[in-house]
Order: C-alpha cells, then structure tokens, then sequence
C-alpha cells in the first residue's frame, strides 16, 4: 500500500505512511545511505541545480528515507508539509530563525526547555530580535503581550518539566490578529494525544529522539506546517545551513514510529498509575500530571488532549538532598535527561535541564529543588511502583536517623 490516503487512523498511517518503494519492491522501507545522486547526463545535472527538473541531488537537501518520514510525519500531524532536522533543537532553532529578522518581535511563553529559554532569552536578542516572556498559563499576559504587533509565538503544551498546559486556541487567536505566527513544542503530547495545528497554530515542531524513536537510539527533530510556509520559509533555511537528519537516523525513527500508539498507550497508563500512587505518599509534596483532577488546568487539559502523556512530575518535601537521595535509591528507574524512551528515566531538572535559566527563573517556573521529572516507560507498572516505594521509604529513614 503506498501512499495511503489520510482518511486511515493513526495507527495504520505509522506503518504504511509516505511508504516509496523501490524497483525491488522491498517489505520495510529502504535505507537510502548515500550522501549524493548520480545524474545520467550534464544536462540533467543543470536542470536539477536550475529547479526545472524535480529529482534528489544531495542529501542535504533531500532524501528517499527522508522523504518517507517527512510524509508519514505529516499524515500522522494533519499537516500539509514536513521537514526533518537532525535533532529537536535544531527543529526549533530552524522554525525560528527561517521566520525571524532583525527588528521582528517574539512573544514565548516563560516555561520552556533550558536551550529553548536559550535562544529566546539570549541568541534572539543578538540578531536584533526583541523577545518577551509571559507566564503562559495567564491569557491576559498574552493579551498585553499580543496588543502590539509580533512576529512569532513560541510555546510548549504541556511545558517541559512543570506540565503546564495553555489555551493554544485563545492564545492563537491573539496571534494572529497581532500578526504572528504560532509555533507549538508538542513534544510532550505527541501527535496522537494533541493536534496543535486543529487548534489554530500554524507549526509544530518536534524532537524525534523523545517518543517517536523510543529506544534511545538516535537524535532528530520535524518541523511541520503548510506547504507554503515549509516550501518558502523553511526549505531554503535547512537547506543552506545544513541541518540535516541521516538517512540511517530517518530509517530507525521510521521504524520507531510504527509502535508509538502501542508504545503510549502503555507508557501512558502506567504514568497515571504512578501519579495516584506518588500523590498518596508522604514523601511527596505535589504531583503534577495533566490528567489528574487536581492539576491547575486538567479541564483546559481534558479539552484540548486525549490523554494525560507519559511525564510525571512531583516535588520531594526536602528540596535537593531530598531529591538526590531518593534518585540515588532508585534501582529499576535510571537518572538521565532523555525522556519518551522505553526505560523509565527521572532527572532533576533544577541541575541538569532548566540549570542555565538560573534560580529566579526557575522560581518564577516553580521548579524548586524538590522536583524531579520522571519519563515513564514500559516496565511492568507494578515494578516502577515497588522501585519509586521502596526508594521513598530510603528518603523517610534518613530523616528518622537524622532526627536521632
């Protein structure tokens, strides 16, 4: 089946998606690793390089592998184009920069990724980009915000690592009479449990490397949009600064995707089983999961996603030496950064991701020194809950010890 229609659910569209074959009629998609094409003539070469003959000339600037995960992508998000990065950042780094000139304005919702809050904060500003933060959860910040003309609207929902969730079709809507654009991160949600573009934004970016590879494998990133946007904005950019995705990277992601919706669903309803089970404990001081009643915005959340995610936050009552002693008692969860991979995975995001936003930043966020983010993964339910158990009990003995 090549090239099946979109009318197809999202879990045929992840094995069957934007799927060329070969002349050797291949079962699994081919693995086109080459760097360039050969053409069968001087002329054709001409042609090629002048745009009036369509066809691959250099994997930089495009791919067979590529292409078929650029398609699936695309089916999958309801988009009409797509364009794959070589990682996350550099999706969100592309869809920025190919946008933006000196004098343009941004407008970013204050809870973003540490390299996100980067470049806003810090790399915009030196091409003579004026940007501006707003806590994204208070629609009338974005309405003071969005009073005067912008350019673009950055934002992540839910937000990496405190699960915030925002209003992205009022915060759209504001947008686009103040003239920008609206980038969404949905990295959180995945394409299967929120569809930014449905609610008005114009692109949505990703970094592959979370969910869709799932293995921790390798690193990638998707740009998705119309195909104006794409074809005019976007292409040109990636293709002259050489941000580019492997061929071997496209064809694992192309495998991973296949098994997402198993893969989430499972991962999904064991994170809401450790988020009731974190928030009977002692220990913990709040949890964060978006679709558990006592969430800030679980209606806004229950409105606009399909499910809750696989991202678990909570904060320890101890702050730090809390939370280090607790990840340090973990045996089955293991301490890394990445996130959406088949291994439960936990991180403390105060030193490791959100550390260079600095403390009042991070106050500002709420991320005290007590919080840590946990990635659920595809372990039996019941193990992460006696690993997480027995690791908090480790934290509530060393506080008796100390009392002693």
């Amino acid at each position: 089946m090549q090239n099946p229609p979109s009318r197809y659910r999202p879990a045929t569209l992840l094995v069957h998606g934007g799927i060329e074959r070969s002349p050797y009629g291949e079962t699994s998609e081919a693995l086109f690793l080459t760097s360039g094409f050969v053409y069968g003539s001087a002329e054709e070469a001409a042609a090629t390089f002048a745009g009036t003959l369509n066809r691959y000339q250099y994997s930089r600037f495009g791919n067979p592998t590529l292409t078929m995960l650029e398609k699936r992508l695309a089916l999958l998000e309801g988009a009409e184009a797509c364009r794959v990065t070589a990682s996350g950042m550099a999706a969100v780094h592309a869809a920025l920069f190919a946008h933006l000139k000196a004098g343009d304005r941004v407008i970013a919702s204050r809870a973003l990724f540490g390299a996100c809050h980067w470049i806003v904060s810090t790399l915009l500003p030196r091409f003579g980009i004026a940007t501006e933060f707003v806590d994204g959860t208070k629609l009338e910040q974005w309405q003071a915000a969005l009073a005067q003309p912008a350019a673009l609207v950055l934002l992540e929902s839910p937000s990496n690592p405190m699960l915030e969730i925002i209003d992205i079709a009022a915060v759209a809507k504001l947008a686009h009479a103040a003239g920008a654009i609206v980038v969404v991160d949905n990295v959180f949600a995945t394409p299967l449990l929120q569809r930014p573009l449905a609610l008005g934004a114009d692109v949505v970016v990703y970094s592959c490397t979370k969910h869709m590879d799932g293995q921790g494998r390798v690193l990638g990133g998707a740009v998705l949009g119309s195909q104006t946007w794409v074809g005019e904005t976007l292409h040109p950019y990636l293709r002259n600064t050489g941000a580019a995705l492997s061929p071997f990277n496209a064809w694992l992601l192309l495998k991973g995707v296949e098994t997402l919706p198993q893969r989430l669903a499972a991962a999904q309803q064991s994170a809401s089983r450790i988020a009731d089970f974190l928030a009977e404990r002692a220990e913990v001081a709040r949890v964060w999961y978006p679709f558990r009643p006592d969430h800030p915005q679980f209606s806004l959340a229950r409105a606009q996603m399909s499910g809750g995610g696989t991202l678990v936050s909570f904060e320890l009552h101890g702050g730090k030496e809390a939370a280090f002693r607790f990840m340090n008692n973990l045996h089955l969860i293991a301490i890394s950064n990445n996130l959406g991979d088949a291994k439960s995975l936990i991180t403390h995001p105060a030193t490791t991701t959100h550390m260079k936003i600095g403390s009042e930043e991070r106050a500002r966020l709420g991320i005290g020194d007590g919080v840590v983010r946990l990635s659920v993964g595809l372990e039996d339910p019941e193990d992460l809950v006696s690993d997480l158990a027995e690791a908090l009990a480790g934290i509530r003995h060393a506080s008796h010890d100390k009392r002693i």
